[in-house]
C-alpha cells in the first residue's frame, strides 16, 4: 500500500493520491509492513510516532518526495515580538503551546553532566541559526561573546527564558535587526520522528530534512532522545537526511527505556555512574538485548550538524550497525553543553558496529566508542579540525578533543585507512586496538590512564564487560590492563609544534607524534616468557602479570618531522631530515591533501596485513575480523583501491590516490 501526505492539501484526507494526509502522523498510525508513506514538499510541525513494525523483506518506507524537500521539524514560528530595552526584545508565550513538554522549563542535565551554567532544553533560532542562551537576562542585554564559544561572533546573539505563572517570557538580543521582519523559530517539540514503544523494527526515513527539536541530555544509563531514531529496535535505515540544530543530538540509535536504571546516579547519588553503567549491561539482558532483537541499524549519506551534545548517539541499541558516507561536523561547538557524552558520533558497545568513509570535522570529537567497543571497526574516514581553535580555552565542564577515542574496551577494536588531521588522533585508555594502515598527523593519548580512580586512599579499577564473539551475551568482565595494541603501516607525521612534550593530548593542543608511547609495554616474547614454566603454576606468583601490562606490535610505521619511533618497531622508516608539509586544501568545497610526503617514502614499502597478523585480542580472544567472523586482508585503500604485495604505509595505495579529492 502507498500513502501520500501533502502538509498543502486543501483538507485533511485518507492518504490516497487524490486526498492526501495532511500530517506524516497520520499515515504512520495506518501504515504496514511494506507499506510506503510518500511526503510532498512542504514543512511539517509535528512529532512522527511510527506505531507498527516493517518485516526485513517488508520495510515500512518513509520517503521525501523530493530530496530534502520535506521538513519535519520541532519548531514552531514566533512572530509578535516587542522592543524591550536597545537591541533586545520580548515575547510571552503561552505554555499550552508546548503540551506536557515545555522546554524552556526543562534544564539539560543527567549522568555524566558537567557544565556548571544552567540550560535548557529549549532553543530560540533566527535565520535557521541556534542563537545562545544567556546566563541571565543582563547577560542577555549585553550579548557579549561567549570566550569559550569556537564561533565568538555567533555567540553574542543571545536569549533568556523566565516562567511567569503559565507563561514563557522569552527575550532575545537581536543586535538591531527586527525579529517580526525575520524567521524566528522557537523548539516546541522533544523529537520529530522516534516511535514511543520497543520493537518497532524495520523502518527507512530517507530524504527529509529533519531539525530544530528540544532534546534532553542523553547519557548511557538512561532513555536517549534525539530528533530522529528507533527508539529500541532492529534493521532501522536512515539514508539521504540533513539533519541539524538539536538541542542535544541528531540521531540516536538506542537505548531501552528502564525507569529503574535511568539517571539512577543523578537522581539519587548513592551508586557511582560507574556501576550504573555496569547494571545497564546487565539490565540489557533482560530487556532483549540479543543480536536476534537489537541494531543492525544503516544510517548512510546523512549530512548531520549543528547538534549541541551528539550528531549520533547510542547505547546497546547501535550494536552490528552501520554508519557510513556521512557529513558530520560542528558538533558541541558552542561550548553551551558540556559533558562525558559529546562527539560528531558517540556509541556505548558499539559492537561489530562499522563507521567507514564520513567526512568529520569541526566537532569537540570526531568518534568515541565507550565501553564495549569489540569488533567495532573505525576505516576510510576523513577526519580533521576536531579541536580547540588556536589559543581558546577549554570550557567548564568540556572534554578534551580528538578524532577518535576509544575509552575502557577489550577489543578488537580496528582503527584503519583513515587520514586523522586533528592534534590528537588517537586517544586510548583501553587495550586491544589496532591502527593499521593511518595518517596521523595528532599524537595518540591515555595510553597508560584514564581508567581507574583512587578513592578513599585505594585504587578503584573500572570493571568493563567483554562479549561472546559477534554476539551481545557477556562473557566476563575486567578492569583495562593497557597495551594488547596493534600498531602497523601507519604515516605519522608531527605537523605541529610541540608545546610541551611532558603534557598529554588532553592537556596540550599540539601533543607528540608517533609511538614512544607504547615503549612502556612488554614484547610479546617478554609477556609470555612469565607463564612459561616447567613446574606447577603458582597462582600467587603469577598475579603480578596477571594484573600487568599486555604487550605491543609496532611494525612497518614511517616517521616524519621528529615523529617517535617505539622501541618495538620492526622494519619502518625514519626520515630525521625531510621538512614534510600536509595540509587540507578545499577545492570547490572538496577537501584533497597538498602533501610532499610520497617524495620522501621513496622506495619503502610495507607488508600486507591480515587478521593473521593482527592475532586475538587478549581478553575476549577474538580475532581482529569482520563481523561475519571472516578474516580481513587489508588490501584496499582509504579510497578502496588495490594495494599490492608490496604497499605503502598510510592510507593510500599510491601517491596518485593521495592527490585526489577526499569527499
Amino acid at each position: 500500500m502507498r500513502y501520500y501526505v501533502n502538509c498543502n492539501a486543501f483538507r485533511d484526507g485518507d492518504g490516497s493520491p487524490a486526498r492526501p494526509f495532511r500530517r506524516i502522523d497520520d499515515a504512520a498510525r495506518v501504515a504496514v509492513a511494506g507499506d510506503e508513506i510518500v511526503v510532498a514538499q512542504g514543512v511539517y510541525r509535528e512529532k512522527v510516532t511510527p506505531r507498527h513494525a516493517g518485516r526485513a523483506d517488508a520495510p515500512i518506507v518513509y520517503r521525501s518526495e523530493e530530496p530534502l524537500g520535506a521538513v519535519i521539524t520541532g519548531a514552531e514560528p514566533l512572530s509578535g515580538w516587542e522592543k524591550f530595552k536597545g537591541d533586545t526584545w520580548v515575547r510571552r508565550v503561552d505554555n499550552g503551546l508546548f503540551g506536557d513538554y515545555n522546554p524552556f522549563a526543562t534544564r539539560v542535565c543527567g549522568d555524566w553532566y558537567f557544565a556548571p551554567a544552567i540550560r535548557h532544553t529549549g532553543a530560540v533560532f533566527l535565520d535557521d541559526k541556534m542563537m545562545y542562551e544567556a546566563d541571565s537576562l543582563d547577560d542577555c542585554l549585553a550579548g557579549a561573546a561567549d570566550p569559550c564559544a569556537w564561533n565568538a561572533e555567533e555567540s553574542t546573539w543571545k536569549w533568556y527564558s523566565e516562567q511567569d505563572g503559565n507563561e514563557t517570557v522569552l527575550y532575545a538580543n537581536f543586535h538591531g535587526l527586527d525579529p517580526n521582519a525575520r524567521k524566528v523559530e522557537i523548539t516546541a517539540r522533544r523529537n520529530c520522528f522516534m516511535p514511543e514503544e520497543n520493537g518497532v523494527d524495520y523502518i527507512t526515513v530517507s530524504g527529509f530534512d529533519i531539525n530544530k527539536a528540544a532534546t534532553t541530555w542523553a547519557p548511557p544509563a538512561a532513555y536517549q532522545d534525539g530528533m530522529i531514531g528507533p527508539h529500541w529496535a532492529k534493521g532501522w535505515i536512515i539514508e539521504d537526511c540533513e539533519i541539524w540544530g538539536s538541542r542535544c543530538c541528531g540521531i540516536s540509535l538506542g537505548k531501552y527505556r528502564d525507569p529503574e536504571n535511568d539517571m539512577y546516579f543523578y537522581t539519587k547519588h548513592v551508586k557511582s555512574p560507574t556501576q550504573m553503567e555496569r547494571d545497564a549491561v546487565c539490565r540489557g539482558q533482560y530487556h532483549g538485548w540479543l543480536k536476534e532483537n537489537v541494531g543492525h541499524h544503516t544510517v548512510r549519506r546523512c549530512h548531520i550538524h549543528h547538534c549541541e551534545q551528539t550528531g549520533i548517539v547510542g547505547r546497546m541499541g547501535a550494536v552490528f550497525s552501520t554508519i557510513e558516507d556521512c557529513h558530520i561536523h560542528h558538533v558541541c561547538t558552542s561550548q553551551q553543553l558540556g559533558g562525558a557524552e559529546t562527539a560528531g558520533i558517540k556509541l556505548h558497545a558499539a559492537i561489530d558496529v562499522t563507521i567507514r568513509r564520513n567526512h568529520i570535522h569541526d566537532c569537540i570529537m570526531g568518534v568515541w566508542l565507550d565501553w564495549e567497543a569489540q569488533g567495532a571497526r573505525v576505516s576510510q574516514n576523513l577526519m580533521y579540525n576536531n579541536q580547540r581553535p588556536e589559543g581558546l580555552a577549554q570550557a567548564r565542564g568540556a572534554m578534551f578533543n580528538c578524532d577518535v577515542f576509544i575509552e575502557v574496551g577489550h577489543g578488537p577494536t580496528l582503527i584503519d585507512d583513515n587520514v586523522l588531521l586533528s592534534a590528537s588522533s588517537v586517544i586510548m585508555p583501553s587495550e586491544g586496538i589496532a591502527c593499521v594502515h593511518n595518517l596521523m598527523c595528532g599524537g595518540f593519548g591515555l595510553i597508560n590512564s584514564g581508567v581507574d580512580s583512587v578513592v578513599n586512599g585505594q585504587r578503584e579499577p573500572r570493571y568493563t564487560p567483554y562479549h561472546i564473539r559477534h554476539r551481545t551475551e557477556v562473557a566476563g568482565f575486567m578492569t583495562i590492563l593497557h597495551g594488547d595494541d596493534r600498531i602497523y603501516n601507519n604515516i605519522f607525521v608531527q605537523r605541529r609544534p610541540v608545546a610541551d612534550a611532558t603534557k598529554t593530548p588532553q592537556d596540550c593542543d599540539y601533543p607528540v607524534v608517533g609511538t614512544a608511547p607504547f615503549d612502556i609495554f612488554p614484547s610479546y616474547e617478554e609477556w609470555i616468557s612469565n607463564f612459561m614454566m616447567d613446574r606447577e603454576p603458582d597462582m600467587g606468583a603469577l598475579a603480578q602479570y596477571h594484573f600487568g601490562h599486555l604487550p605491543a606490535w609496532v611494525e612497518g610505521n614511517a616517521y616524519f618531522n621528529g615523529a617517535t619511533v617505539s622501541k618495538h618497531e620492526k622494519g619502518g622508516f625514519v626520515d630525521p631530515d625531510a621538512e614534510i608539509t600536509v595540509e587540507l586544501d578545499a577545492r570547490d568545497g572538496r577537501p584533497a591533501l597538498k602533501t610532499n610526503l610520497y617524495e620522501y617514502l621513496r622506495d619503502f614499502r610495507c607488508g600486507i596485513v591480515t587478521t593473521e597478523t593482527l592475532g586475538r585480542a587478549f581478553e575476549p580472544d577474538q580475532p581482529f575480523e569482520n563481523p561475519d567472523g571472516t578474516p580481513i586482508t587489508f588490501d584496499r585503500d582509504y579510497f578502496g583501491g588495490h594495494r599490492g604485495a608490496e604497499a605503502l604505509p598510510g592510507p593510500f595505495a599510491d601517491a596518485d590516490a593521495a592527490a585526489k579529492a577526499l569527499w
